[in-house]
């Protein structure tokens, strides 16, 4: 992935500085949504051996403001582009989601707000409760910030064969911007409306509709994907298949099947290997917003 010609945008909160804060278990305090939570939960639990499901059983991906939440605005912190290495990474791949997103929005004739990215070590205060790294990647839409702690990355090539150094780049791409679509969705007015249908629904409707919502997500970060892809010719060989190497190590159904032996379908939370493939590689064939509808 060649990411030079990329704009490096500046609304990034770099708290790496501020060292880990302590936190209960992320999660509890709910709201946030994102592919790196059960990205990093499959790692965890496959290198340790522990259910995924004791974890993952805490996290609820889609779902409103809890009690415990905070509701007040965070604090005022710098943003800039950040000088180092990975930062300069993230900064383009958020510039370029922003651009790309822009001209989309432009044509359905409406603004694109940008989101806040915020990158941090060890643990975090979000709209949503704390951030930790435990978590991965996610989007708190009450304050409408991407939080990421960049030695997830580190995890992801530790852990994912083929994926180190710059053949990973795309993969890391495509983490943040399935994040990025989680954006889009709340922007469209999309969840908002699962989160409100989520409370009248039993448990395995609930799982579904957040299901959807998650692959849409890919499917959003496939149409960004294309859309860059024809700007810039920015890809290169490979790319793609390590995405989609990503996107199938962390369906649902991989990773029941490797922590419990058969897979439980009603209790997919994020889809399965085969439908997130589908879903970014229909994003990346989608012309428009309307090809991703859920």
């Amino acid at each position: 992935m060649q990411y030079d010609d990329f704009r490096r945008s500046d609304n990034i909160e770099d708290r790496r500085a501020e060292g880990p804060m302590t936190a209960g278990f992320p999660g509890a305090s709910g709201g946030g949504i994102g592919i790196g939570s059960l990205i990093i939960v499959g790692l965890i639990s496959w290198a340790l051996g522990i259910d995924p499901r004791l974890i993952i059983g805490g996290i609820n991906m889609v779902q409103g403001p809890s009690s415990h939440q905070q509701q007040g605005p965070m604090p005022a912190r710098k943003t800039g582009t950040p000088p180092d290495q990975q930062g300069q990474f993230v900064a383009a791949v958020l510039g370029e989601s922003e651009d790309r997103w822009s001209d989309i929005f432009q044509q359905m004739g409406r603004n694109y707000v940008k989101p806040r990215l915020v990158i941090f070590s060890g643990a975090t205060q979000s709209a949503c409760g704390f951030a930790q790294s435990a978590m991965g990647p996610f989007y708190c839409p009450n304050d409408q910030r991407i939080y990421l702690d960049t030695s997830f990355f580190n995890d992801l090539e530790r852990k994912f064969r083929g994926c180190d150094g710059q053949a990973c780049r795309f993969s890391q791409a495509y983490v943040i911007t399935h994040e990025v679509g989680h954006h889009v969705q709340n922007l469209l007015g999309i969840l908002p409306r699962v989160q409100q249908a989520q409370r009248s629904m039993d448990d395995r409707s609930r799982n579904a509709a957040q299901v959807r919502v998650e692959l849409q997500a890919d499917c959003l970060a496939g149409l960004w994907a294309g859309r860059s892809q024809a700007k810039w010719k920015f890809m290169e060989p490979g790319d793609i298949e390590a995405a989609l190497q990503t996107a199938s190590a962390i369906g649902d159904d991989r990773l029941q099947k490797r922590a419990q032996g058969y897979v439980v379908p009603d209790a997919f939370t994020h889809g399965s290997s085969a439908q997130r493939m589908q879903a970014f590689q229909t994003g990346m064939r989608a012309t428009s917003v309307q090809d991703c509808q859920l």
